[in-house]
């Protein structure tokens, strides 16, 4: 049977069921770092949705919303630019998750991003890396350089992250990739 071709707004279509289950995964978690977030629209969700406590950060030059409180019980979001590879304002061990939705492969330095969050994530805190893989319809139409399985889990493992497990999601057009931050770090 032929591969159904992928249309060009394949990551428009699927990026409503990516956010819901992004939400589901981290639904247990309180307070989420969101790394990379650009304009903080997984952020927005996972506040709105689940009340999480979300912070997100990105050196990217645009528009961040302003930061909001929500009523008791509902969270809070706020958006900073800063590099994710120095995170200071944050205390150690003092996230419950972090999520990167399509940004890990623009990172300059994405093992000390990793290192770091690993550092601010509490014990038994979960890592969720959403991204597009290497030979996917991304790369054809942006022609930038992604992961394949085998090297972000190396890099996960390396970051000091356990039990790790990626694999490739939505006709083979995302890689999905969790790793826990250890009982002792």
């Amino acid at each position: 049977m032929p591969r159904r071709k992928i249309p060009d707004d394949f990551y428009d279509r699927i990026r409503p069921r990516l956010l819901e289950r992004i939400g589901r995964d981290l639904r247990l978690a309180y307070r989420v770092l969101d790394i990379g977030c650009g304009r903080c629209g997984l952020g927005e969700f996972l506040n709105a949705r689940y009340h999480q406590r979300v912070t997100g950060v990105d050196t990217a030059g645009g528009k961040l919303p302003k930061p909001r409180r929500r009523r008791k019980h509902q969270g809070t979001l706020r958006c900073i630019r800063a590099d994710a590879s120095k995170l200071g304002f944050l205390k150690r061990a003092s996230l419950d998750a972090a999520v990167s939705m399509w940004s890990l492969h623009e990172m300059a330095r994405p093992l000390q991003v990793l290192r770091q969050v690993r550092r601010k994530l509490r014990p038994g805190g979960k890592l969720l890396i959403v991204d597009f893989p290497s030979r996917s319809l991304a790369q054809r139409r942006w022609n930038e350089n992604y992961y394949t399985l085998t090297e972000l889990k190396a890099l996960l493992i390396k970051a000091g992250f356990e039990e790790v497990r990626v694999r490739m999601q939505e006709r083979r057009q995302v890689l999905w990739a969790t790793g826990w931050c250890p009982a002792r770090s």
